[in-house]
Order: C-alpha cells, then structure tokens, then sequence
C-alpha cells in the first residue's frame, strides 16, 4: 500500500466561505418539503421557523403556506485548527493493519463484551465497527475513537447507563444500539467530508441552532469531525470539541499523531478511471434505474449509478440474469449483499480503484479470494444487503477509501458511456457519442442499455 508522509499538519487553500443573509425572506411551501429540510436549507434552525410562524406541529406543513424565514444567527467562524488529514478519516490506506478486534480486545472495555443482533446475526461489538466501517468506508480507529470520546466504550467495562442506548450521544428514537449509532456517525462523517469535497465552504448549523462559518485552511479530515459534532453541540460544546484540547487530543491520545499516518495525495489530481465495461452479460438489455447517488447511507458521495435487468416484474423478485465484472479484480469481500472488486489485485480494500457491487444475491455469488477477469459472473441482482424495494444492482466506485463521485471530474465509463448527474440524487444520464440515457425507476426506451 501507499506510504504515509511524516510531518505536521499544514494549511489548505483558504476557501471563501458563501455570503450569509442579513434579511428576512419569504417562501411558499412546495410539494416533498419539511421544517428540517427548510431549516438546513436556510441555515436557520427548526425551533426558529416554528416560533417565527406560529407554527405548533412541525410535522405538518401543507403546499404553498406562506413561511418568514428570519435570518440566521451568525456565530465567529469555526476554528483553523485541523483535527484529522483526509486519509484518517476514509477506510483507505492508512487503515490497512488495523486490527479492530485485536483492538477492542486489548482495551478491555465494555466494547469487547457488547453483542447486537444487526440484521438477524449476533455481532460482538468489534464486528459491528468493522461492518460500519466497510460499508460507509469510514476509517474504524475513527469510529472508535468516537465512541471513546462519547461514551468511554473502548477503555471502560463499566459505562454510564445512559450510554447504552445512545453510546455515540446521538439521542433520537429508532436509533438506539451500537449498530444505528456508528452507522449514523459514519454518516454524518460522510455528509462533511464529501461535502468539502465537492466545494461546499460552509456554515455548520449547529443543535442549538447556532450558524458558524467554518474555518481558515481547514481540510475535508476536519469538516467531517467538525459536521458530526454540529449535529450535537450548541456553540460553546462545539469549540471545544472541535478544538485542540477535544476530540483531537483524546484521539491523539489513543491513537498518536493521526498526521503522522496521512497519506497525500489521498485522490491524485490527474487520477484516471481503468478501463471499465458494463457489468452485465452481452446481449441483454438492462434498464438505467439510478443515475448518480450517494454510494452508502444518505451523504456519502454520488458515487452509484444503479441497472435493474431484464424483464417486466417489479419488485423484489428473482432473476436469473448474470451481473459481471467490469473490470479484472480480485473479489476482496463477499457477504451481506455486497462484492467488492479490487482492481489492483493487491488484497486491500482501502488501497487503489475497488469497485462496490450491491445487491447481489446470496445464490451463486462468488466467494472472496477468487481473481476475475473482466466479464466473468460475480452473481444475480437481488435486493439483498441494504434498503430497496426492487431488485437490480447498485454501483460504485471507490479510490484508497474515499468514493469517487459519478458525477464529477472522474465520471462513470463503462463501455464509453460516461455517466453524469442532473443535481437531484438518482437523476443523471448516461452518454455514448451522440446516444443518451435518462435514469428512470421504470423499463422504457430511454433507458434501456445493452453491451
């Protein structure tokens, strides 16, 4: 795998932040919106259009109401300090060797005798870190370290009572248990990192409904840790944690230096897609279901496009049709859905270009371990692993840990069709010359694709 570099950490490019309003504003209700999605939108929190509109039940709101949007709270700008480099906090590189059982068992806290069932197997707690950390592909000393900083999970065989059900302090109903909690952290890890990612410069809308500009030279590393803790802390907790004597002591403390592990460039600036086919069998005609969307969760980066095959049933249904692979790989993971496919051969998830096919059924799957050459069977879409209501094949690309959206500088090709997206997740088009196609959850001519 790639090296780190040694040293400390050093400054990126100062982004200007977007300009803040100053004014009230009006905005008539349209179909699909809520208080919360309004309220990120405007960077002003729920409780303050609730009060500014009279409003007593914020899971109503009917199309076209009239709402005054006061203008956002504005706090000083969010520290320059940076807490993580970018390869701390994606499953890439510097997570190979990383041991999370070994861990867990070493730090002898109520982590390593914790057990849940997810997803109707019994997981022990370190299992659990490890999925999480996979699917979201989100570094698991990062979860880890997390849990240690919220609950003391790591270290301490006896952890508060109130932590139990809530150990990563994200109290809300549905997401009680440590399975919902990581996922929910990776997810919010996600939502900064690739958000920085893809230019947005801020501002973080905190719990108590503060709004902070972010920081000077600050990396997508820290955005990630710094969006987490938003969705927690009121103004002052916030500092803190996202200051030196916080989160980033306590993670130095267990781990070292994290930018003394950082790996640059994480995503080189002139990387380039191998070559890549469609991943299904010649002579079929799949249908273009999912233009660019978030490859895991809700916030990672655009990175899937999905294909449901052949055939006029809808739902969750068996097919016999043949998923392949798009390119010579080595199947590095097999199980809950999912094959992964490393297209540099060296055994490493979180090292060079891997490809996620989801959805794949259990029957005739290929197992882990087994080298394929581009067009040889990986297995049957179903709608196993994950959530969906219909079966087809969802994929994504990942580059050392970090997905590579399908709708930005490094688009899809598969065949030639170059893949780009229309600003709404599962919109986009596919385009080969002068053809294209618009994604569609539906079976029409203007998304039918074959090899």
């Amino acid at each position: 795998p790639q090296q780190p570099i040694q040293g400390s950490p050093t400054p990126d490019v100062f982004r200007t932040p977007p300009p803040l309003r100053t004014e009230a504003l009006i905005h008539y209700v349209q179909p699909g919106e809520s208080l919360s999605i309004l309220a990120e939108r405007y960077s002003v929190s729920t409780q303050t259009l609730l009060l500014a509109n009279g409003i007593t039940n914020a899971d109503f709101l009917a199309v076209g109401q009239r709402l005054v949007i006061p203008p956002p709270v504005v706090q000083p700008a969010g520290p320059a300090y940076k807490i993580l480099p970018d390869s701390e906090v994606v499953f890439g590189p510097a997570s190979v060797g990383f041991d999370v059982v070994a861990e867990a068992a070493r730090r002898g806290g109520y982590l390593a005798y914790y057990r849940e069932t997810v997803e109707e197997e019994p997981r022990d707690g370190a299992a659990i870190v490890q999925l999480v950390a996979e699917r979201y592909s989100v570094n698991p000393r990062l979860l880890l370290a997390l849990l240690e900083y919220q609950s003391g999970w790591l270290t301490h065989p006896d952890v508060q009572a109130q932590t139990l059900s809530y150990p990563l302090g994200y109290q809300a109903q549905g997401w009680e248990g440590l399975f919902a909690q990581l996922s929910w952290a990776a997810d919010m890890l996600n939502r900064g990192y690739y958000a920085w990612r893809a230019g947005w410069a801020g501002p973080y809308l905190l719990a108590d409904g503060s709004v902070v500009p972010a920081g000077p030279g600050i990396n997508a590393g820290t955005a990630a840790v710094q969006m987490l803790f938003a969705q927690l802390d009121g103004a002052d907790r916030w500092r803190w944690d996202v200051g030196p004597d916080g989160f980033a002591a306590a993670y130095e403390h267990l781990f070292g230096n994290p930018f003394s592990r950082r790996v640059e460039p994480l995503v080189p600036e002139n990387l380039e897609q191998p070559e890549m086919q469609l991943p299904f069998e010649p002579g079929k005609a799949w249908s273009f279901t999912g233009g660019p969307h978030s490859a895991w969760g809700d916030w990672a980066a655009w990175a899937a496009l999905d294909f449901a095959p052949p055939g006029q049933a809808y739902g969750c249904v068996t097919s016999d049709e043949w998923l392949v692979a798009a390119a010579d790989g080595l199947v590095v993971r097999s199980g809950d859905g999912a094959v992964l496919l490393d297209l540099d051969g060296d055994g490493f998830e979180q090292t060079g270009w891997v490809l996620l096919y989801l959805h794949i059924e259990t029957r005739d799957r290929v197992p882990a371990g087994v080298f394929l050459q581009a067009g040889d069977r990986i297995g049957h879409p179903s709608c196993e692993g994950g959530v969906t209501t219909g079966t087809h094949v969802h994929l994504a690309r990942k580059y050392n840990g970090e997905w590579i959206p399908a709708d930005g500088d490094i688009p899809f090709n598969l065949d030639g069709w170059v893949s780009s997206g229309a600003g709404v997740p599962y919109d986009g088009f596919l385009r080969r010359g002068a053809q294209e196609l618009e994604a569609c959850a539906c079976r029409n001519e203007f998304n039918q694709i074959m090899r």
